[in-house]
């Protein structure tokens, strides 16, 4: 559905220095710099698959959503979306994608939503039966029938964002780009756009990019995720091995018996768990990698030598995965192998 082939993106950006002085002296001679926004990347995407697109702010990912929009044109490499080169012929490119930017709107402000609505059918020239099919099945899983008679302006943040999906999906899009859908929400209009989009995915089969800073979004609706880091991608595969890759990928945490007041890793396992004490005297937490020792082999070893009044094993969130790699630094992917 995606082909992205060795794309690069770089800005000329204007500098002068601060002060009355730096204005003067800007009028005669200009100062500007390159920003490489993205670097010779690639990628492929089939149909019908949620990606998970991240980074920190400024790595480069508006700048290749924009690219694969057809908004900006890359400087080198090939783009193309179901087999069209979006900013080459961006009227097809149009009808066949939807984009829900957090930050921006496709509602039309001052009147109701139903009609803008209305005029996102005639624009994209929806049939009225698939219209009315579309907007039933919105009404139901997005709530939206108290919110069509509003005015946009008058909406809260979390039931405009329920209308700017909804206009996304409106045309059956096969391709979808939500750029931080549920940034700023609370918890339950946020468990609503999940569900949604994993319906619209399940139903339609609608190829999805989504960039958030949401960690809890990548998780529940991503199986593969593409990390890039200063224009370069430097992760591209399963939200599994990612978690797998890590030196911890879950945690033990012990609760001891109150007679056990001073703990120590038994010497097998120095090598391989790490030890974080917790506030509570007798509540630890030890580190491990799954891949390399069970849980099973790392209890026994404490049982032997502690009472153990109790113990739970997590995984570890992707916010602190995605972290470590930022600290320890990776290779760029073509060394890690693509997804």
């Amino acid at each position: 559905m995606i082909e992205v082939r060795n794309i690069s993106k770089q800005y000329r950006l204007f500098e002068r220095d601060p002060g009355l002085k730096g204005a003067i002296k800007a009028l005669f001679k200009r100062k500007y710099i390159i920003k490489k926004a993205v670097k010779d990347i690639s990628f492929s995407i089939p149909k019908g698959e949620i990606v998970g697109y991240i980074g920190s702010n400024g790595a480069g990912k508006s700048t290749t959503i924009k690219m694969m929009s057809g908004i900006l044109t890359p400087e080198s490499g090939e783009v193309k979306v179901n087999g069209i080169i979006p900013y080459k012929d961006r009227v097809s490119n149009a009808k066949h994608i939807g984009a829900v930017f957090g930050q921006r709107s496709q509602l039309f402000w001052d009147i109701p939503v139903q009609e803008s609505m209305e005029l996102l059918k005639h624009i994209y020239e929806i049939p009225q039966d698939i219209f009315e099919r579309n907007m039933n099945q919105f009404k139901e899983v997005l709530d939206l029938e108290p919110l069509l008679p509003i005015p946009v302006r008058q909406l809260s943040l979390g039931q405009k964002m329920r209308c700017e999906l909804a206009a996304a999906f409106l045309h059956d899009p096969s391709v979808v780009y939500l750029d931080e859908p549920t940034i700023g929400l609370d918890a339950s209009v946020k468990v609503k756009i999940r569900e949604f989009v994993k319906k619209m995915n399940k139903e339609h089969q609608t190829t999805i990019i989504l960039t958030t800073h949401d960690m809890q979004d990548i998780e529940e609706l991503c199986s593969r995720i593409i990390i890039i880091d200063k224009g370069t991608i430097i992760y591209d595969g399963s939200l599994i091995e990612l978690k797998a890759s890590t030196r911890y990928n879950r945690t033990i945490q012990l609760e001891l018996d109150q007679n056990e007041t001073d703990f120590h890793l038994p010497s097998r396992l120095h090598h391989q768990v790490a030890v974080e004490n917790q506030e509570i005297e007798s509540s630890i937490a030890l580190h491990y990698n799954s891949l390399a020792i069970s849980a099973g082999e790392i209890m026994k070893e404490i049982m032997n030598m502690y009472q153990v009044k109790d113990f739970t094993v997590t995984e570890l969130g992707i916010e602190a995965v995605v972290q470590e790699i930022y600290e320890r630094g990776m290779e760029p992917c073509a060394s890690i192998g693509n997804y």
